[in-house]
C-alpha cells in the first residue's frame, strides 16, 4: 500500500503507517483485530475505513461508535488532519483496554479526538454531524443508536457486509429513513449505507 493508493500526502501516509504499527503492537496484548486479518490490515481495515471519510458530508463533529481498534475512528481522524484541523472526533468504546489503546493512539499521533468510555445507550446524546459504526450491530440496533446520537440533519455511515439488504428490509419494519447504499471498494458484496432522516415508524 502506498500514499498514491490512498490518495493522501506522504505525511498522512506516514501517520497511517505509524497507526498500523501501533495496532500490531497492541494486538499482541489485547486482540484488537483477528490474527487472520493482520496480514490484510491495510486493505481490510485502513482502506475500508478510509472510504467512509470520502463519503462524509461537511461536518464539525464525527462520532464513531464501538471504535474498538480505531476503525474507522482513528483512520478518519488522521485523514481529516490533511484537510482541516477544526473537525472533532469522538470515539465511544466501552472496553477499557481498547479505550486505553485509542487514547494512546490519539496522543502519539496528535489527533483532534477524544474517547468516551461508556455504553452507547447510556451516555449523553453526542449530537453528531456524522455518525459511524463498523462491525458493531445489526442495522436495526444501529438506527436506535443513531436516533440518540445523530443531530437533526446529520448523516450516518454504516459499513455492512453481504447481508446488508436483509438487514435493511428488517430495519424498515421499525424505522423510516433515507438510505443510499454505496458499493464497498474493498468487498464487492458489501456496502456502506449512507443514512439520513431517521424516525420511528
Amino acid at each position: 500500500m502506498t500514499s498514491e493508493d490512498l490518495n493522501v500526502s506522504r505525511e498522512t501516509f506516514a501517520k497511517l503507517d505509524a497507526f498500523v504499527k501501533l495496532v500490531q503492537k497492541w494486538t499482541a496484548k489485547i486482540n484488537l483485530i483477528s490474527r487472520q486479518s493482520e496480514a490484510e490490515l491495510w486493505e481490510r481495515h485502513i482502506l475500508d475505513s478510509a472510504q467512509l471519510f470520502a463519503l462524509a458530508p461537511p461536518f464539525e463533529t464525527w462520532v464513531d461508535l464501538g471504535s474498538g481498534g480505531g476503525f474507522p475512528g482513528i483512520v478518519v481522524s488522521i485523514l481529516a488532519q490533511e484537510k482541516s484541523r477544526d473537525q472533532r472526533f469522538v470515539l465511544v468504546e466501552s472496553d477499557l483496554r481498547k479505550g486505553t489503546f485509542l487514547r494512546t493512539a490519539i496522543r502519539e499521533l496528535g489527533l483532534n479526538a477524544k474517547v468516551i468510555s461508556g455504553r452507547i445507550e447510556e451516555i449523553e446524546p453526542l449530537n453528531a454531524d456524522v455518525l459511524s459504526a463498523r462491525a458493531l450491530a445489526e442495522l436495526d440496533v444501529l438506527l436506535e443508536f443513531a436516533e440518540r446520537h445523530l443531530k437533526s440533519g446529520g448523516t450516518a455511515l454504516f459499513p455492512k457486509g453481504s447481508l446488508w439488504e436483509t438487514e435493511h428490509q428488517k430495519a424498515r419494519m421499525r424505522w423510516s429513513y433515507e438510505c443510499d447504499p454505496i458499493r464497498s471498494k474493498t468487498n464487492p458484496d458489501a456496502a456502506i449505507l449512507k443514512i439520513k432522516d431517521i424516525s420511528r415508524v
